[in-house]
This record gives C-alpha cells, sequence and structure tokens, in this order.
C-alpha cells in the first residue's frame, strides 16, 4: 500500500508539473491574442478562447497517458491502448468498472481519479477565466451589442 502511496504521489506531482507548464503556455498564448479581443469577431474570439482549450486539453490527455505508461510499466496492461482507457476512465472520473487493476494496484485507480478531479477543475477555471476575461474586453466586437447582458452573466464580481 505504501508503494502505492508513494508511486500514486509521484505520478500526481508529473501531471502538476505538466499542468503548470501547459496552463502558463495557454495564458501565454491568450495574452498574446488579449488586444485583437476588443474588435473581434465571435469566430475571432471563439477561435483564441479554443487555443487555450485545447491547450488544456492536450495537457489532461498528457496526464491520462502518465498514468498510462506507470500502470503498463507495473505490469497491469500488457497494451498501451487499453491502459491509456482505463487511465482516461479513472481520471475523468467515470468509473465504468469494466477493466479493473489488481488488488495489488486498485488504490491508484482512486489517487488518479482525485488527481483528475483537480487538474480538471485547473483546466476549468482557466477556460472560464479567459472567457469571463474575453467578453470583458470585447468592447466593440461581437459583445457589444449584448455587453450589458453578457457581462453581468460571467461577472462574479457583481
Amino acid at each position: 500500500m505504501l508503494i502505492n502511496l508513494v508511486l500514486g504521489v509521484a505520478t500526481m506531482a508529473a501531471c502538476l508539473a505538466l499542468q503548470i507548464a501547459l496552463l502558463t503556455r495557454a495564458l501565454l498564448y491568450y495574452a498574446r491574442h488579449q488586444a485583437a479581443l476588443d474588435h473581434a469577431s465571435f469566430l475571432g474570439t471563439m477561435s483564441i478562447l479554443s487555443g487555450v482549450m485545447f491547450l488544456l486539453m492536450f495537457g489532461n490527455l498528457g496526464q491520462v497517458a502518465i498514468w498510462a505508461a506507470l500502470f503498463q510499466f507495473l505490469g497491469e496492461f500488457s497494451e498501451y491502448g487499453e491502459a491509456f482507457y482505463h487511465s482516461a476512465v479513472n481520471f475523468s472520473t467515470l468509473g465504468y468498472g469494466d477493466i479493473v487493476m489488481s488488488d495489488a494496484r486498485k488504490l491508484l485507480g482512486p489517487i488518479q481519479a482525485i488527481n483528475g478531479v483537480l487538474m480538471v477543475g485547473m483546466s476549468t477555471a482557466a477556460v472560464m477565466t479567459t472567457l469571463r476575461d474575453a467578453v470583458k474586453h470585447n468592447t466593440h466586437g461581437w459583445a457589444a451589442e449584448h455587453a450589458p447582458k453578457i457581462r453581468n452573466m460571467v461577472d462574479a464580481d457583481k
């Protein structure tokens, strides 16, 4: 059990490092495109926000891949595809139960689920923060016509 905790925490640390790296990259991407939001069309705004979302999504998939590699390294799965599928189910907290790990390693599943909740939560917070900021900065573009209503919906400070 102790070895599973050590492996789980170490893997969580690796996932956090990846999450922070891609979160930083996503926010820098957004900052570089932020000035364009003032007059951006709806499609222009969505393309900028999609870039942020895709960077964060790739980070989450990268974390699923890290966990899958650990599961395969530990001998839980002979094929990486099956390990990746199981890892995605754990990370997303779906918990289908169609594939279970051995009794010796089953503690890694809940540890990965906790990791997934935290990392997907970070990604969600980043996407919502950029969406809120995009609407606030779109003063002459697509949001201007409906600005008061939209800003009230996304502005938690009011």
